[in-house]
């Protein structure tokens, strides 16, 4: 890539897939000069450092991700939100693992409170709960059920650690059944 052609927002582009291919967490500032072919140091005219590049990277794959859930809920609601916004998870997650490792880099509150798709993710997964007529607390508690359920699995999935010999996809249908059974019944359990 020439060199007039570096930008913060194409070297967090080129940083994203980059994490993809290599891992987030194996992205330097070295491998990225490399990418524009310039000096490590041409890339400090851009970003102030590779923590600024990281929390810039898991900002626009939250706001990647708030897009996508946004479109997969829209128009649905309970069974068919969950599982089209479930379906749209494990997608993202599985298919873009470097992104997905970049959603869960520690952004500073003031940082992600800049940034809509830190907002839009949240509203989408309330409105998903809406669905189930769930109100605070239950709310969060519910949304960190399914964040927690939705992440382990696909965590799981991506890092190749389903080693048995059933169908992955089966046991994620399961899941999100499960998932569907419990927030129904969410406030008969305590």
């Amino acid at each position: 890539m020439p060199r007039g052609r570096i930008t913060p927002d194409a070297l967090v582009s080129a940083a994203a897939d980059l994490a993809d291919k290599i891992g987030f967490e194996n992205v330097t500032l070295a491998a990225l000069a490399k990418r524009f072919g310039v000096r490590d140091a041409s890339l400090y005219t851009h970003i102030r450092s590779l923590a600024d590049l990281q929390e810039r990277v898991g900002l626009r794959a939250l706001s990647e991700w708030a897009e996508a859930l946004s479109a997969a809920v829209a128009g649905r609601a309970g069974r068919d939100a969950l599982t089209a916004f479930a379906d749209t998870y494990r997608t993202l997650a599985t298919e873009h693992p470097g992104r997905y490792a970049a959603t869960r880099h520690p952004v500073p509150p003031e940082r992600a409170a800049e940034t809509p798709g830190v907002m839009r993710i949240i509203e989408v997964c309330y409105a998903l709960l809406r669905g189930y007529d769930l109100s605070e607390p239950d709310a969060t508690d519910a949304v960190r059920f399914l964040r927690s359920t939705l992440h382990g699995f696909s965590d799981l999935e991506a890092t190749g650690a389903f080693t048995a010999d059933h169908s992955i996809d089966v046991s994620w249908r399961r899941a999100v059944d499960a998932l569907h059974h419990t927030l129904t019944n969410w406030t008969k359990i305590h």
